[in-house]
């Protein structure tokens, strides 16, 4: 569970999007935050007034020396770490077969291993404390998949499966795993910050070529709210016991369910063949 005494929150990726709004609410509450981004001239703004509670580090999540400064450093000054929030991360936008290998290997580098190594790099300081939370935001790309973000889909379903197995380990050590699934928010994901491939092959034009139309499209557009969702994240976290999936946005919510019954509909088809392959009983 996490300390709620003028808890001390370690965020990644506050430049913009839920990182920069997560940064502001903590703050505003009086509480302790470390604000962190890659380029930490593009944080300042949000610490202004806050100084005596906030800490600003530049930090690139796939670098383990900046990663291994930000907790020494937040440690120093604040003695603690109660709630990671691992938000760094960006999408790809691609057919499968037009990814392009460095691109897709950096954004996993981001999106799986730096969340990873982040992780890691705090556990010890929560494990002692034998408290904490960490906050691994994913996607509902996390739970289904669409064309042109196959590789995104790929970081995203990594993080799930990785905050399923961390959750089970660290909750008899007083630390939860909380998963955030956001849909489509107005925040950098589908303008700025968004990557795509320069090779783009015809045969895909409607399926993976018409998504990163309706993605662009739709940058500026999105129904979610930043602030919204960031204050649903702290009022998670502060949960006596918080979930360990929580989908952000209506949309979300119908995308998750709809994967529900397409899970149900293929499992239950195909049960008799299922079934069918174990050893009959009585055989070894």
């Amino acid at each position: 569970m996490m300390n709620r005494n003028n808890p001390v929150w370690l965020i990644t990726g506050c430049s913009t999007g839920f990182g920069r709004e997560l940064a502001r609410l903590v703050l505003a509450r009086g509480w302790r935050a470390v604000v962190t981004a890659r380029d930490e001239s593009k944080v300042q703004d949000i610490v202004r007034g806050y100084e005596d509670q906030a800490l600003v580090l530049p930090l690139d999540v796939t670098k383990r020396k900046q990663i291994e400064h930000a907790v020494a450093q937040t440690i120093s000054r604040f003695g603690r770490i109660d709630a990671l929030v691992n938000n760094a991360g960006y999408g790809y936008l691609a057919a499968i077969e037009e990814g392009e290998d460095d691109a897709v290997r950096e954004m996993f580098e981001a999106n799986v291993f730096g969340l990873v190594d982040m992780t890691k790099a705090v556990l010890p300081t929560m494990r002692a404390q034998k408290s904490g939370i960490i906050v691994n935001v994913s996607s509902i790309g996390g739970l289904t998949s669409f064309a042109a973000t196959g590789y995104y889909h790929g970081t995203k379903y990594a993080v799930e499966g990785i905050s399923e197995s961390l959750a089970q380990e660290v909750k008899p050590l007083g630390i939860d795993v909380l998963i955030v699934e956001p849909s489509a928010f107005r925040t950098n994901w589908a303008g700025p910050s968004i990557k795509q491939s320069a090779t783009q092959i015809a045969d895909y034009s409607a399926t993976a070529g018409e998504r990163r139309k309706q993605t662009e499209a739709r940058s500026g557009n999105q129904p979610g709210d930043p602030v919204r969702a960031a204050q649903a994240i702290i009022d998670a976290a502060l949960s006596d016991t918080p979930p360990l999936r929580l989908l952000l946005g209506k949309m979300a919510l119908e995308l998750a369910r709809k994967k529900l019954d397409l899970l149900r509909q293929d499992f239950d088809t195909w049960e008799a063949t299922t079934v069918g392959a174990d050893f009959p009983q009585g055989e070894a």
